[in-house]
């Protein structure tokens, strides 16, 4: 039974991987931001027995001490702790800069020491930036489009240059937009769902023309694990990806088919991105991941979307609907 340190496991991909490690049977030690009021975010809505087979460490990503106290004991480490919003980047860069690429370097450092068999950094699907081709391989070229999109591109060739200048047996793993329960309503997809079940007869969004590949967080969850499992991936650099694209318009009218079909959509200019900054396309191509490992998707788009508009419906109360959540 391997023993896995998750970073960001408090967060929205990390409690469902955190989840399904536990079901196939791994050892699981929770790296959690510390806090003074001792939450562990989505963990603490996890079933106790669950949370049974889970040890959480409380510390920070941006501290070299704590991250290699942490992964002491463990044979990999999943590291997917991370500021993740792209207008919040654009006032606060310096704070990516210390959570993504330092916390990184940090994690890649620490698992050097320690000699740990296995490191799986997380980046996205945003350090292509627009497509200069589809489906976006992982040979695409990089565009910093965001102060984001920037300090993941930084932390990908850490994780690179720690695996060509010291053998550590990394690998990068990158998923397209992913969706599903526990997401915060940052995410278009959330943001739509939550207006729409608050009972709004207008939805608020930015520009509806941009294209996305939407995995389920699910999916998304098994890829992380599927890519561990398989020796051929170290060194690497994969996609977790459907291979299919739908723009932001047609989602939205989606799911206002779903839940209301007389809500209409309004532009608010407050959530468009500068013209240079956004990514008007993105579709991944899941060749690589599908070739090196057993993964493929398990969930429809159309599944995945009724899961996530159920638990939404059950979980109101835990989104402000009336804010715009950068």
């Amino acid at each position: 039974m391997k023993k896995i340190l998750l970073t960001g496991s408090e967060g929205f991909i990390g409690s469902h991987l955190t989840e399904e490690l536990v079901k196939q049977g791994f050892e699981v030690k929770a790296f959690v931001l510390y806090n003074s009021f001792n939450t562990w975010g989505w963990l603490d809505s996890l079933p106790k027995d669950v949370m049974d087979h889970v040890e959480v460490f409380t510390g920070d990503i941006r501290d070299p001490h704590g991250v290699k106290t942490a992964m002491e004991g463990c044979d990999a480490v999943f590291h997917l702790a991370a500021l993740i919003a792209i207008p919040f980047s654009y006032h606060s860069p310096d704070a990516y800069v210390d959570t993504n690429i330092k916390g990184t370097l940090n994690v890649l450092q620490a698992a050097r020491d320690l000699g740990v068999e296995r490191v799986l950094i997380t980046s996205t699907s945003e350090v292509y930036g627009t497509a200069k081709y589809v489906p976006i391989d992982e040979k695409h070229p990089f565009q910093g489009q965001s102060p984001y999109s920037a300090t993941k591109i930084g932390a990908d060739r850490l994780a690179e240059s720690f695996y060509r200048s010291f053998e550590l047996p990394v690998t990068i793993v990158r998923p397209f937009n992913t969706f599903g329960p526990r997401q915060s309503a940052r995410a278009v997809i959330p943001t739509i769902i939550t207006q729409l079940l608050s009972g709004k007869d207008e939805i608020k969004l930015g520009s509806l023309t941009p294209t996305r590949d939407f995995n389920y967080v699910k999916d998304t969850a098994n890829g992380f694990i599927e890519i561990y499992r398989s020796d051929k991936t170290i060194g690497e650099e994969i996609n977790i990806a459907t291979q299919k694209e739908i723009s932001i318009g047609d989602l939205a009218r989606e799911i206002i088919g779903q839940i209301n079909p007389a809500a209409k959509i309004v532009c608010d200019e407050e959530r468009l991105r500068p013209e240079k900054s956004e990514v008007n396309r993105l579709l991944g191509s899941n060749e690589k991941i599908r070739t090196l490992t057993s993964w493929s998707p398990k969930y429809t788009f159309e599944q995945g979307i009724a899961e996530t508009i159920e638990w939404i419906r059950g979980n109101l109360d835990k989104y402000k609907a009336d804010i715009y959540n950068i």
